[in-house]
């Protein structure tokens, strides 16, 4: 479902619109805490069966239910490391921002609206490139590879807006 009829990626701030967010997140079926809460489950499981073996002389089960556990647990830990990576662009007046999660780390990168250039970084499908005042960033990681076209079409089509409404600002300031 679309929060704004014009928009598929991102949202107008304010009416009328002289602000947008984009706020591109990862695709995941689980929160971190339903992961650990999986996790605590199937923990629960492969030790109950473990413990049946033990109890029948099996000791080895045991050795290799605790393995697995720390291999699954391992993997669950990084996946849900990743579960909030996301990329925040907003545009507000002549500012454009980027703000990309990844991990823990959060790389920001500022342009003036006036000076962003919106490009696909190499082939069809490839992330979108945004460049100016020598800084580069490539965004769309968690766009769909088919969808970053129309990602990059509403970035320009935010960015023509946004450099009229500067415009009839900036007449209007003069004349007054």
């Amino acid at each position: 479902m679309r929060r704004d009829a014009e928009w598929r990626f991102g949202r107008a701030l304010g009416s009328p619109a002289v602000s947008w967010l984009w706020e591109l997140r990862r695709n995941g079926a689980l929160t971190p805490r339903q992961m650990m809460l999986a996790y605590a489950l199937l923990c629960a499981l492969a030790l109950l069966v473990a413990v049946g073996y033990w109890w029948h002389g099996v000791q080895l089960v045991m050795l290799l239910a605790g393995i697995e556990l720390l291999v699954v647990g391992m993997g669950m830990l990084l996946m849900a490391r990743h579960a909030r990576d996301r990329e925040v662009i907003t545009l507000s007046g002549r500012q454009m921002a980027v703000e990309q999660h990844v991990g823990r780390t959060v790389e920001r990168t500022s342009f003036r609206a006036e000076r962003v250039r919106v490009e696909p970084a190499a082939a069809e499908g490839s992330l979108v490139e945004l460049s100016g005042e020598g800084r580069r960033v490539r965004i769309g990681r968690h766009v769909r590879p088919e969808l970053r076209f129309e990602l990059a079409q509403e970035l320009r089509r935010a960015l023509r807006l946004s450099r009229a409404a500067g415009e009839r600002v900036l007449d209007h300031e003069l004349k007054a």
